[in-house]
């Protein structure tokens, strides 16, 4: 690791991370989402063929209940038990977000309000590269489920056999998801966001993947929503003397487990910076040397970090000043792995600096609101004159008119 001092030009480079496009990626993308806007299945066979090595037909997209069934013959017995936990730290934090519709009035018969629904129907984007991310089912799964969406379609790149993980079958079984099938890639978010003859479109799609999956969320945007664009995983720590050298180079390592990943540390301790640098076995990290941890905070919002742990005596005193970062974890015996596996809330985070105005994988995310206006003759008659002055600076006549006919 290297040690780079406040005020480095040096830390451009990791503050700006984000900011730079790949027009080849984008070429390709948008080559491969015109093909199945245009050909539908018959173009999601030919991809899953190009890069995924397996030849399907047209039923196999589907994964069969059978498929599903039989794959709890090939996870390990304790693997639903160890679940009950988890599953329901996940739901207890969602449960607290939820919002309720409500309504306001006032003496002249004014009724406003929010109405607040559930999407109809989600498409979840589940990686299975070097690492299948079975955690990533329950984290995307149960925010949408406690949400109130019904139709939830779940797609997973198949392995060399034209398999999906059991494990992320069964997990998707238990949280009772009701379609599962064997695509992924760029040609998988097509799918889902304009629809083929097998995969009926979806209204938003939600879930981490490679570059392509990210351009491809990018470019379908509009067509649907879609819960961020997510790049590679980061990791920022603000530690001082005082914090455990073990506990921030295992946390390093953990971070770096992740291809091209984020690993920082921030820290006004110059023996600190020298102790990790020497005992660290990541030559890509950086340590970043502050005067102060009120500088240290300062740079932290300058990265916005997707996690962001603070392991100081009193890391309550810095999470004031913190503005930017996907998950802050506070303490010394609050390690990143436990937001990614256990806690509740999602790990599915905003990434290189987009946690200035991103935020991580919410219940909120699977609501639409609807703004409810109610008005007598009494309370329209009140707002009439004012109504009528911005309505005629804006030359909206038939504006104007729809008022007054209600008067005459």
């Amino acid at each position: 690791m290297k040690i780079i001092r406040y005020g480095s030009k040096q830390l451009e480079k990791i503050y700006n991370r984000g900011a730079f496009k790949k027009p080849r990626v984008e070429e390709k993308v948008k080559k491969i989402i015109d093909d199945v806007r245009s050909f539908g299945d018959e173009a999601l066979l030919k991809y899953t063929k190009k890069f995924d090595g397996i030849k399907l037909m047209p039923r196999q997209l589907k994964v069969a209940e059978i498929e599903i069934s039989g794959a709890y013959q090939n996870i390990s017995p304790n693997f639903v038990a160890s679940l009950k936990t988890v599953i329901e730290n996940v739901n207890r934090f969602y449960r607290k977000a939820l919002k309720k519709s409500w309504r306001m009035k006032d003496g002249d018969g004014v009724v406003l309000g929010e109405n607040y629904t559930p999407l109809e129907r989600v498409g979840i984007y589940i990686p299975a590269g070097t690492a299948p991310l079975v955690s990533t089912v329950y984290m995307t799964v149960l925010p949408a489920k406690i949400a109130g969406v019904k139709k939830i379609a779940l797609i997973s790149p198949p392995n060399k056999f034209g398999q999906i993980n059991p494990h992320i079958l069964v997990m998707a079984d238990l949280l009772k998801v009701n379609e599962v099938y064997r695509v992924g890639g760029a040609q998988g978010i097509a799918a889902l966001a304009y629809g083929t003859k097998t995969i009926p479109a979806v209204d938003k799609i939600v879930g981490p993947g490679n570059i392509y999956v990210s351009e491809a969320k990018r470019q379908v945007f509009g067509q649907v929503d879609i819960d961020m664009i997510a790049g590679p995983t980061e990791l920022v720590i603000i530690a001082n003397r005082s914090s455990d050298p073990k506990f921030i180079l295992a946390d390093l390592a953990a971070q770096k487990e992740h291809a091209k990943g984020l690993a920082v540390l921030v820290t006004n301790s110059k023996a600190l910076a020298k102790l990790i640098k020497s005992q660290s076995q990541d030559q890509d990290g950086s340590i970043i040397l502050t005067k102060n941890l009120e500088q240290a905070v300062e740079v932290s919002n300058k990265i916005a970090p997707e996690h962001l742990e603070i392991m100081v005596q009193n890391p309550q005193r810095l999470l004031k000043g913190i503005k930017n970062a996907g998950a802050i974890f506070l303490g010394p015996y609050s390690p990143a792995a436990v937001g990614d596996y256990v806690a509740g809330p999602s790990h599915v985070l905003p990434t290189a600096g987009t946690a200035r105005f991103f935020s991580g994988l919410s219940v909120c995310d699977f609501i639409k609101s609807n703004h409810i206006i109610s008005y007598s003759k009494k309370a329209l008659e009140k707002m009439r004159e004012p109504l009528e002055k911005i309505a005629g600076i804006e030359g909206l006549t038939k504006h104007l008119d729809s008022v007054k006919a209600r008067f005459l």
